[in-house]
């Protein structure tokens, strides 16, 4: 952020205020898309990057959970079923379109029972303090406006001795890699988008917001600024993808 009054929307530089929109803008466009392009983009992959980071949450059986942009609820999903019907899901997202999708997803596969949903933006959450064992957010932290608010909001609504995870496309840590990570996200991902989600803007700005979130090191600084001990992150892919956690002690 450059001064108190603009941030950044991918690389331009937009009044604080228009960013929300502006984000909510991309996701009801490319919300009934979403999925398949994340197969796409991907290769599939995403699939063992979430895997990854529920294996790194250690929720238990009847535990309390917050899935923070939860998009299309692939995490929630996985969660839901390890803490059953004695626990509870609380799918959140900013986007109504994206959390419409979800829970249409969510319902025609039978998942039911211990999920709640909530419209809610990540850095004011609607929720009491220490009332989670357990909040995630999944490839939605890059587009929050004030990054460090919504750090500071899952430290907050966490309770003694919960964690949180952040599972976010990083900063790939071997130069050729990164070099053909950006040829693939500029030159590949918006002419995919224009022919499967008739939207290359938006899959522009995605790649874009990726190259403008902090680095694994810095979202670790961050992480503890928020007051979160011991803090770690995992790289995934070479560092394209990278799972952050830290407790609340």
């Amino acid at each position: 952020m450059s001064d108190d009054k603009t941030t950044h929307f991918g690389y331009q530089e937009v009044p604080v205020g228009e960013k929300q929109e502006r984000v909510r803008a991309v996701f009801d466009s490319v919300a009934t898309r979403y999925d398949l392009m994340n197969d796409l983009m991907s290769m599939g992959i995403h699939r063992l990057w979430k895997r990854r980071a529920v294996e790194m949450a250690g929720v238990r059986r009847g535990q309390r959970v917050l899935d923070l942009a939860a998009g299309t609820g692939d995490l929630a999903e996985k969660f839901s079923r390890i803490v059953g019907p004695d626990g509870e899901i609380v799918m959140s997202d900013i986007n109504e379109a994206m959390l419409s999708e979800g829970r249409s997803r969510l319902v025609n596969a039978g998942v039911v029972g211990n999920l709640d949903y909530a419209i809610a933006n990540a850095e004011v959450l609607p929720f009491a303090s220490d009332s989670f064992d357990c909040v995630t957010i999944g490839f939605g932290l890059r587009n929050v406006t004030n990054k460090q608010f919504a750090l500071d909001e899952m430290f907050r609504v966490l309770r003694p001795g919960g964690r949180a995870l952040v599972l976010e496309f990083s900063h790939p840590t071997v130069a050729p890699l990164a070099r053909a990570y950006d040829l693939y996200s500029f030159s590949v991902l918006p002419v995919m988008g224009k022919f499967v989600a008739g939207d290359a803007d938006s899959y522009r700005y995605l790649a874009e917001s990726i190259r403008m979130h902090p680095d694994q090191e810095t979202l670790l600084s961050m992480m503890e600024q928020a007051g979160f001990e011991r803090c770690r992150f995992v790289n995934l892919t070479g560092g394209v993808v990278a799972i952050h956690r830290g407790y609340k002690l």
